[in-house]
């Protein structure tokens, strides 16, 4: 049996959580680099978990730069076995209005600036994304939410841009006649590298206001989206709390398979592997590469 740690990421506007008992923030240092910052550590309702916020305390690191690969390392440097990703997004339908929650199935990988895996040349691997989040943490998110009765929807696709500018008119309907929900700049590669990391992953998109597709996004104001964006922030908190304690029981291996991601991904022969890289790769891959 598994005794989960969960890992909390924290997105814009969500740099801590309540409740948490025996907390103390910790360096963790990754061969990757630093972390968008210190990780928080301590227990909710007697779970382990661990937080991370994305973007640091302060927000000071943007999207395009932020270390993807050091935090997730870092969460599986420090036992993390669950991750739950909440996100700022803009909605790009209309029956997703800001203050709305989506627990998504789905991404589309617009990005193009950031490194995307923790394997390249002299360790070679492919791992498997066509469903690119655990649908065990994706239902508990979703059931948790109603259980507090957010709005919420299950299911959707997640466009991710590069940014920091937003899209234009343009590109915005292009993205809604490719069928996605939400659009924002930092699922990706978050969620590869997760799968990387054999993490099960999910993600929270938090609506906190239309993309410029909208006839009324002109009109909205930089404060009433940062008063919705506070008011998810709460509502993240509180869907933290109330999930955490059912996905702290101890488990199975993933039913499926996020845990065991790494089985058959990496092509590279023994002989042929580059010593740097796999050391770099001992909290990442150690359970395939080692031993």
């Amino acid at each position: 049996m598994i005794q989960p740690v969960i890992g909390i990421i924290g997105g814009s506007g969500l740099y801590d959580i309540d409740g948490l008992e025996e907390k103390t923030w910790r360096r963790v240092e990754t061969p990757w680099g630093d972390p968008s910052d210190e990780l928080l550590f301590g227990r909710l309702a007697g779970v382990p978990c661990v937080f991370l916020p994305r973007h640091g305390r302060g927000h000071p690191t943007s999207p395009t730069h932020l270390n993807y690969r050091a935090n997730i390392d870092a969460l599986k440097r420090s036992g993390v076995t669950d991750v739950i990703s909440l996100s700022a997004v803009g909605s790009l339908k209309a029956a997703l209005p800001p203050g709305h929650f989506v627990v998504v199935d789905q991404f589309i990988d617009r990005s193009f600036a950031r490194e995307k895996s923790f394997f390249g040349d002299g360790i070679v691997a492919h791992v498997s994304m066509a469903h690119p989040v655990c649908a065990r943490l994706g239902d508990s998110l979703f059931a948790a939410a109603r259980q507090i009765g957010l709005p919420v929807t299950r299911g959707g696709t997640y466009l991710v841009m590069e940014g920091p500018q937003f899209s234009t008119k343009a590109e915005s309907e292009l993205y809604r006649s490719w069928g996605c929900s939400v659009i924002g700049m930092t699922n990706m590669p978050e969620a590869k590298l997760a799968r990387e990391a054999e993490l099960c992953y999910a993600t929270v998109a938090m609506v906190t206001d239309f993309d410029c597709w909208h006839p009324d996004h002109d009109h909205v104001t930089v404060e009433a989206v940062v008063r919705v964006l506070l008011a998810n922030a709460d509502h993240a908190r509180t869907l933290v709390r109330t999930v955490v304690p059912s996905l702290g029981q101890p488990r199975d291996l993933c039913p499926h398979g996020c845990d065991r991601a790494l089985d058959n991904a990496i092509i590279t022969a023994p002989f042929q592997r580059d010593a740097d890289l796999l050391a770099r790769l001992d909290a990442v891959a150690g359970r395939v590469l080692t031993g």
